[in-house]
């Protein structure tokens, strides 16, 4: 069937044994219950698979909720699928940028409001390598949070390592954003294929209570030209 639109996949792949930030554990998935003991359950030719997964939630592309930076925050589950999913989407190209920290010059003249912000800087390029984790990595400054916050930005999200800087432990980029209760996306990939704006962005987390952080499934839904 002929559809009038792409869905485009913009997330990694969770894998057995990847590291996605260094120091954090690695998802460990096994079978909770093999095909072939499961032949034991069923009548004869139904088997299943039933897999367990042990990881910590920032792992591959994922999603912080304010509850992520602040105890008395949103936490997955009271976050509005409205603020997660359909949201008008705009990336910002970076790939070529000559400072790693990402200015509010680069947002002037944007339309921000309720839209979800994508910054490309080809960072995902690096993906598990020793570079992707070397302290090197693009990040928005504060006073692009800063502005982003004031603008009412939907979503922020980023293809690299960290939305902050990890050689400052303050975090500002995390705790201004997430103060004003707009959701983080970080290590997003493949933004290149998405068009500049005129698209739908969505990525949606499991709704856990008690959490603040976990993977997404994030994509643009691009209209056919």
């Amino acid at each position: 069937m002929e559809r009038d639109y792409k869905l485009i996949d913009v997330c990694h792949t969770v894998e057995h044994g990847m590291i996605t930030y260094k120091g954090l554990p690695a998802p460990v998935i096994t079978d909770h219950l093999t095909r072939e003991a499961s032949k034991q359950l069923y009548a004869a030719g139904t088997e299943f698979q039933i897999g367990n997964i042990e990881m910590v939630a920032n792992t591959g592309t994922y999603l912080d909720s304010p509850f992520h930076r602040y105890a008395d925050g949103t936490d997955l589950a009271g976050l509005d699928l409205l603020s997660l999913a359909n949201l008008d989407g705009v990336v910002i190209r970076l790939a070529d940028a000559s400072s790693r920290g990402i200015s509010v010059e680069v947002l002037s003249g944007r339309e921000l409001h309720g839209k979800a912000i994508l910054f490309q800087t080809n960072w995902d390029l690096h993906w598990r390598t020793g570079r992707y984790s070397d302290g090197n990595h693009p990040y928005l400054t504060a006073e692009a949070a800063e502005y982003l916050a004031q603008s009412g930005a939907g979503l922020v999200g980023i293809d690299s390592y960290n939305i902050d800087d990890t050689q400052d432990g303050n975090r500002p980029a995390h705790s201004i954003l997430l103060r004003n209760g707009i959701p983080i996306v970080e290590h997003l990939c493949g933004l290149r294929e998405l068009p500049d704006h005129g698209f739908k962005f969505f990525a949606v987390p499991v709704k856990v209570k008690g959490m603040g952080t976990f993977p997404v499934r994030a994509f643009g839904l691009v209209p056919a030209r």
